[in-house]
């Protein structure tokens, strides 16, 4: 068997034209293109194995994903100092390598991974929004209470089972810990959510932010998002925030290389089901 080298992968992508992460038969996606940037780059079944930190859906975009895909040496070895160019000169515009890496072998970009950090953009300018950052910043049709939305996210912040806010997944636990969720308004006025959590549920992010922003339009109460974390099935009077307001901006390692594995097993016993 031949030896490989293990690569991390920083990626920046606008999710505009992607239908998400995944590889899908006949759809656009952030991970197709990187595999045929890679065949065409280094030949077929040179790069294996590639694994994201965290799936983006549909439309939603990154600008500090990190993946990880394992490459024969020898073909590392060869093409290590240039391979950031190369695919740079292959990939389309809206998908960027920034960074290639060798790690250790145990380093795993999800299991391994010690936070997601999101960040999602709003406008409540009656205007709408700007319109060079009209794919990646939603347009609110009220005005929204900055003080209000902080309030509403207050009461999130902590660990919870946050079953009302993510879509259901077969003996998948729905246990997440949220280290940081607040609102702040930039200096063009954009109203910004920064939210960050040792994991996301699927469409959890967007569920949260959807919550938050009824309250900042004076439509529900402050304490309403915390409240429904009492339930134990997806709230179905919460309405998903659209995913092109929705940024992945970092993801988090442990700083010592030598905490890969044990991060990785940790994450696995608590994320996987042990029939899976």
């Amino acid at each position: 068997m031949q030896e490989r080298t293990r690569v991390r992968l920083d990626v920046s992508y606008d999710g505009t034209d992607f239908s998400g992460w995944a590889v899908q038969p006949d759809r656009r996606t952030v991970a197709g293109v990187l595999v045929q940037a890679f065949d065409l780059v280094l030949g077929s079944d040179a790069a294996t194995g590639l694994t994201v930190a965290g799936r983006t859906d549909a439309g939603v975009h990154a600008t500090g994903q990190v993946c990880h895909v394992d490459l024969l040496t020898e073909v590392w070895r060869r093409h290590e100092g240039t391979l950031l160019r190369r695919l740079a000169r292959l990939l389309p515009g809206d998908v960027r390598v920034r960074a290639v890496t060798g790690v250790p072998g145990d380093f795993d970009a999800r299991f391994s991974a010690t936070f997601r950090r999101y960040e999602y953009r709003v406008t409540d300018a009656p205007w709408g929004a700007e319109p060079l950052r009209r794919h990646d910043t939603l347009a609110w049709s009220s005005r929204l209470d900055q003080d209000a939305l902080n309030a509403a996210a207050d009461g999130l912040v902590g660990e919870h089972d946050f079953a009302a806010y993510c879509r259901r997944k077969e003996n998948a636990t729905t246990l997440r810990e949220v280290t940081r969720l607040d609102w702040r308004r930039s200096a063009d006025g954009v109203l910004v959510a920064t939210v960050q959590a040792d994991a996301f549920c699927q469409a959890m992010v967007r569920s949260l932010v959807g919550a938050m922003l009824v309250v900042g339009d004076g439509r529900r109460p402050a304490g309403w998002p915390a409240g429904l974390l009492a339930r134990r099935e997806r709230a179905n009077e919460v309405n998903v925030a659209p995913a092109h307001g929705l940024t992945l901006v970092a993801v988090g390692y442990p700083d010592d290389p030598a905490g890969y594995a044990d991060r990785a097993t940790r994450t696995r016993r608590l994320r996987v089901p042990p029939d899976a």
